[in-house]
């Protein structure tokens, strides 16, 4: 498994407008309360994608305050057209641009799973955070406890072979709590306290869900439309039970990782 997470800038597009709502959107009140971000607070986003997080940091914060961090050109598009009064910048989690001690509050949502040095990545987000700061972090839960994404992950593998699937276990590589702590333990980050929240994935529908995974996501180019079109008619079988009224959902628990800098 050697998914990197990154997608292409039409990709990105559809990232925000199906994959937001339905995965992340319910997260990032939930990482920003516990960040303790207030008016005036320095944050800093790494990984943010299009911007949910950082988003919701700069409701609570202020714009001016908030830096949100991609290496991924087309996420960071998308963002600046959401919201330009965000210092949107591009570079790489494993060295951040920035000096050491800039920030109150340093967050990073769904992103630690693909970073290319996860150990690395935690010790520079750790070197901008100031004294007294807070880090959190969010992951997905182990891909068991995910019915909906393990169904679909099975699902792919049974029709087009591992490495496909495998590019959708990606995200839930940190899912085991031991695998977790021991990137932490591994880093300079001191005493993180790790919490499991429970989680609903919602989308319109199976055609929608199937749609949000595949065209928003590392797969865009991984399957052709003969393909996809295989993949959408099946899925109508194997995803049934996850169809309820008015949409489609399932759990979809992440682990939290609060610390706060001595």
């Amino acid at each position: 498994m050697d998914s990197d997470g990154q997608v292409t800038g039409d990709a990105a597009v559809v990232y925000e407008e199906f994959f937001v709502p339905a995965l992340f959107a319910e997260w990032a009140p939930r990482v920003a309360t516990l960040a303790r971000i207030a008016r005036g607070s320095r944050v800093l986003d790494v990984a943010c994608g299009t911007g949910v997080l950082a988003r919701e940091a700069a409701r609570l914060a202020g714009a001016g305050a908030v830096v949100g961090l991609d290496v991924n050109p087309g996420m960071l598009a998308v963002a600046r057209r959401i919201e330009p009064g965000i210092d949107w910048r591009t570079g790489r989690a494993e060295e951040l641009p920035f000096d050491s001690g800039s920030f109150d509050v340093v967050v990073s949502q769904f992103g630690l799973m693909f970073f290319a040095d996860q150990t690395r990545a935690l010790d520079e987000m750790w070197r901008v955070l100031r004294p007294g700061g807070t880090l959190v972090t969010a992951v997905w839960a182990r891909l068991e406890d995910t019915p909906g994404y393990a169904k679909m992950v099975e699902l792919l593998r049974r029709l087009f072979g591992s490495d496909i699937a495998d590019e959708l276990r990606a995200p839930f590589s940190l899912g085991e709590p031991s695998v977790l702590r021991a990137v932490f333990d591994k880093s300079a980050v001191t005493t993180p306290r790790v919490e499991t929240v429970a989680g609903t994935a919602r989308f319109a529908s199976i055609a929608d869900w199937v749609r949000t995974d595949i065209r928003g996501w590392t797969l865009a180019d991984k399957l052709d439309d003969d393909q996809f079109r295989v993949l959408a008619r099946e899925a109508e079988i194997a995803l049934a039970e996850f169809r309820h009224e008015g949409g489609v959902t399932f759990a979809s628990p992440a682990h939290l990782v609060l610390s706060t800098k001595p």
